[in-house]
């Protein structure tokens, strides 16, 4: 039996948003309203983030992943009552199909942990998933990424995958099955918190991916690994551990402004600042900064170094393109102060927005029609001019 996604339908929930850019003409698809979410509200101006009408602010520390889980999915904040179900239901989904611990073994130990991760989802997609999308499809998606993740990197470290604990919470699970040794409460909440932060963004390169996908009517677990493609970019999630590489090829706060006027000027991208949303700093990094200043001082100390030289350097390089701190910045400390490798920092982002993905899909699925773009721009190379413009449709297919 399914269960319906709550806010979609006949009767979604009154406070949408529309996601769209303010800066036509520029590309990527800027200017153009591209869907209407009940899930999120990111507020650019006064850089604020809202899950289902609370802020991040109020949610970052105070409540687990879990229970933003059940807000994202079923649209509030659960009794413990209902804490306590959806726990049961993502216990009981711990579980691995044989051909996919064998896929998992075959890989390569050399490929990146992501390539497992998509591999993996998109095996147990074709032997699980049948029909529309469910919210237990969701669960069962959401409670198995720990497990692929964990089990190929054992494995790659000619380790044999764990067994999961009951007992264990997600967080603290994920880190037993990549370490063996049940973490520290610290850690649980270290790791808890930053998956509570990143766990939705509106209709983000990964989420507006996932959703196309869902609005062929294609299943749960096709626009999961589609959206999981568009997240191992390094301009969508796959920016923390370049920021990680940055921090130690600077060495020291007192390296910083060298390291980067040598990189701007040879066109890099100086990684962890800037926004496409955001014209202040990224509510999700201020609480980041401060849970990484706790896990792990000295690095912090350098992180702050850098900032402070980078934020009016970017500024005086790149006048008024509001290149604040963002949500990776700080994310490659606290991830790294929980033992995690940088090559799992990306997937690990992915532990947590796979609730965000699979409430856009349903979301999607609910109140549905296909997104697709029927008029696109060509320039004429002869006469060197445009002979049309964008325009967003969500018109039924044809092709």
């Amino acid at each position: 039996m399914s269960t319906p996604m709550p806010g979609t339908g006949d009767n979604p929930q009154k406070d949408t948003t529309t996601a769209v850019a303010t800066k036509p003409g520029r590309g990527g698809l800027e200017g153009m309203a591209v869907g209407t979410t009940t899930l999120s509200k990111v507020e650019e101006k006064a850089g604020q983030l809202l899950y289902r009408g609370h802020y991040i602010h109020d949610l970052a520390g105070t409540t687990t992943f879990e229970e933003v889980a059940h807000l994202l999915w079923f649209g509030h904040l659960p009794s413990q009552t209902e804490l306590s179900h959806l726990k049961t239901q993502l216990v009981a989904e711990r579980t691995m199909p044989a051909p996919v611990v064998q896929l998992l073994r075959d890989l390569p130990s050399t490929i990146e942990p992501m390539d497992a991760l998509r591999t993996a989802v998109s095996l147990w997609g074709a032997i699980t998933i049948k029909g529309k999308p469910t919210l237990e499809q969701a669960i069962g998606v959401t409670a198995r990424f720990p497990l692929f993740l964990a089990a190929f990197h054992r494995l790659r470290h000619g380790l044999e995958p764990l067994e999961s604990r009951s007992e264990l919470g997600h967080v603290a699970n994920y880190l037993y099955l990549l370490t063996g040794q049940v973490p520290n409460d610290e850690q649980v909440k270290q790791l808890d918190a930053y998956l509570v932060l990143l766990a939705e963004h509106g209709i983000t390169a990964s989420t507006f991916t996932a959703r196309v996908v869902a609005s062929t009517e294609s299943d749960l677990v096709s626009a999961v690994v589609a959206a999981l493609g568009a997240l191992k970019g390094p301009l969508d999630g796959g920016a923390p551990s370049k920021v990680q590489d940055m921090l130690e090829a600077i060495g020291t706060p007192e390296h910083a402004e060298d390291w980067l006027r040598s990189a701007l000027a040879k066109g890099e991208r100086v990684m962890g600042f800037g926004h496409r949303i955001y014209e202040t700093e990224d509510p999700r990094a201020e609480a980041l900064r401060e849970m990484a200043r706790i896990a792990n001082p000295r690095e912090v100390a350098l992180a702050s170094g850098v900032e402070e030289v980078a934020l009016p350097l970017l500024e005086q390089q790149r006048p008024g393109r509001h290149l604040h701190t963002n949500v990776a910045f700080y994310s490659a400390i606290l991830l790294a102060a929980v033992g995690l490798p940088a090559d799992l920092f990306t997937p690990t982002f992915a532990v947590g927005r796979v609730v965000g993905w699979t409430a856009h899909i349903l979301e999607q699925a609910g109140n549905n029609r296909v997104l697709q773009i029927t008029w696109v721009t060509q320039f004429d190379p002869t006469h060197r001019h445009a002979r049309a413009g964008w325009r967003e449709s969500i018109e039924p297919s044809q092709s």
